[in-house]
């Protein structure tokens, strides 16, 4: 029998932003969050966050992100990272694993979207 932590905790939900239905799943692995945020049903591009090291004198916490697959845009690094400060909020964070296909891009959809990602936290 599986150790209850190793099993994959999943939320999800919908939402319309801006008149376009929007899913959300997310998954907390033993070693990775997994987020996916649609509104074509669709996974979309494939994006992997990391924290970087925390500096004493850096009050800022940065983040690393890669496109694994999919398009490899400015604006998919500004969603991800800005995602990943809310995933990623703690020292001991898990990498995240976001994979995001959006119809519109706004600063208002990205608030809305960071909001809305809290209500499925399961990390």
């Amino acid at each position: 029998m599986p150790d209850s932590s190793s099993i994959p905790r999943t939320k999800q939900g919908a939402a319309i932003i801006d008149g376009i239905h929007t899913d959300i799943v997310c998954t907390a692995f033993e070693d990775q969050t997994l987020l996916v945020i649609t509104q074509y049903q669709k996974l979309g591009t494939l994006v992997q966050v990391t924290r970087d090291a925390d500096l004493p004198e850096d009050r800022n916490t940065n983040f690393t992100s890669k496109v694994l697959l999919g398009k490899d845009e400015p604006l998919t690094h500004v969603y991800a990272t800005n995602i990943a400060s809310k995933v990623c909020s703690t020292p001991n964070s898990k990498p995240l694993l976001l994979a995001i296909s959006l119809k519109q891009h706004s600063p208002a959809i990205l608030k809305t979207l960071q909001d809305l990602i809290m209500e499925y936290q399961v990390w």
